[in-house]
């Protein structure tokens, strides 16, 4: 036996053994995920007064029936509507527009704001809103989610429970129209959902997402307000982790949020996708290695490969296959939505599997046209390009 074929023998059995964790990790996690969503979710005792804070930048093809959606709440409560932007012209205050139009009886502000005070635009634009929030209660929450219209009702009522300090949500992707807004949706909804509720069961993640970051001002106030962060690419997890170091607990409760899918193109949606994983990898690199137990299909076929076609290779494929897909009809089950694209699944899945491998390449991420690498804290600095370019 030659060096390269004891070499490629060696890689076509440890391909398949990362298959076959993978097949396990998938099992598990098929278990995990009726469960999660199956807990009941908490009802509020009271009814408080509600600020809802949401940052805008540029139009989304639906950024009017996303803004709607909070506009339609069953919270019998007080609640204002802050909008922020940048800068006075951005489009996405003519959805605002049409929003005061439709809901005439919704307290709506808007506060237009060029100050910057770090990389991190968002960060900066929900700072200069916050004066105008009238109510101590706060959510802030991302232009691009929509909600159903127990949301707020049911936010408020995981705030409420004792030692809680804020309320995150997990979301599923609802894709615009094309093809590659339905690929981002198989990586939202076949990968990243499963995984945070595996790592929820098993007690290895501590995620909080921008989509939904509930909390009283009290609590913002102990974590020092939103100016640490503006520095940070992964502002969301950073704020979970403050909040949890002042000893309050961050909750997720049993239901979906919809998060937009807008990327148009291959372009856009290998960039946004490698800009999540390369964040992941210096935030929490033990995390980000074990994710590699989401891609069974790709080690498999891996596996065929590097054993030149054995058949025990191509029956692992397939089991892997069957797995994967399997896990999808119990997580469309879960969430209560159609079975759709399932020949989307096996191409995503090695699509990601190669941008899994890419991340590990560099800490250079594209943000909103920005070019920024990412430390191992998770804070943005600009590229050399970048600062030339500001010269």
């Amino acid at each position: 036996m030659n060096a390269t074929h004891l070499l490629a023998v060696t890689l076509g059995y440890a391909c398949a053994a990362g298959a076959v964790f993978g097949l396990g990790y998938t099992v598990l996690t098929g278990v995990l995920i009726g469960r999660f969503f199956r807990r009941p979710v908490a009802q509020p005792a009271s009814y408080p007064a509600v600020t809802i804070v949401k940052p805008l930048h540029g139009t989304e093809w639906a950024l009017l029936a996303n803004l709607a959606s909070f506009c339609q709440q069953d919270y019998p409560g007080p609640v204002q509507f802050l909008f922020g932007v940048h800068d006075s012209t951005d489009p996405a205050l003519q959805a605002v527009d049409e929003l005061r139009r439709l809901y005439p009886e919704a307290d709506i502000s808007v506060v237009a704001d060029a100050r910057l005070y770090g990389p991190n635009r968002k960060i900066s634009n929900i700072v200069n809103m916050l004066p105008r929030a009238q109510y101590d209660v706060l959510v802030f929450a991302d232009s691009d989610v929509s909600v159903a219209a127990d949301y707020l009702r049911n936010v408020i009522g995981e705030l409420q429970k004792p030692g809680v300090g804020l309320v995150t949500c997990v979301y599923r992707g609802q894709p615009d129209p094309g093809f590659w807004p339905r690929m981002s949706a198989k990586a939202t909804n076949y990968q990243f959902l499963p995984s945070v509720v595996t790592g929820l069961a098993l007690g290895l993640a501590r995620p909080c997402f921008g989509q939904t970051v509930a909390m009283r001002r009290d609590t913002l106030d102990r974590i020092g307000g939103f100016m640490p962060f503006v520095r940070h690419l992964a502002d969301d997890h950073a704020i979970g982790e403050a909040v949890r170091m002042i000893g309050e607990k961050v909750v997720i409760p049993p239901f979906t949020i919809t998060h937009a899918c807008v990327e148009s193109s291959a372009t856009q949606l290998i960039a946004h996708e490698l800009r999540w994983s390369r964040t992941i990898r210096r935030i929490d690199p033990l995390g980000h290695f074990g994710s590699a137990l989401i891609h069974p299909l790709a080690f498999a076929l891996l596996a065929v490969a590097f054993s030149g076609g054995a058949i025990w290779a191509w029956q692992l494929a397939f089991a892997a296959m069957c797995a994967r897909l399997t896990l999808k009809l119990l997580i469309d089950r879960a969430l209560r939505q159609a079975h759709r694209d399932l020949w989307l699944l096996p191409l995503w899945d090695v699509v990601s599997f190669a941008i899994f491998v890419a991340s590990f390449w560099s800490s250079r991420v594209i943000w909103r046209g920005f070019s920024f690498k990412v430390d191992g804290d998770g804070l943005l600095s600009a590229t050399q390009e970048e600062q030339v370019e500001q010269i």
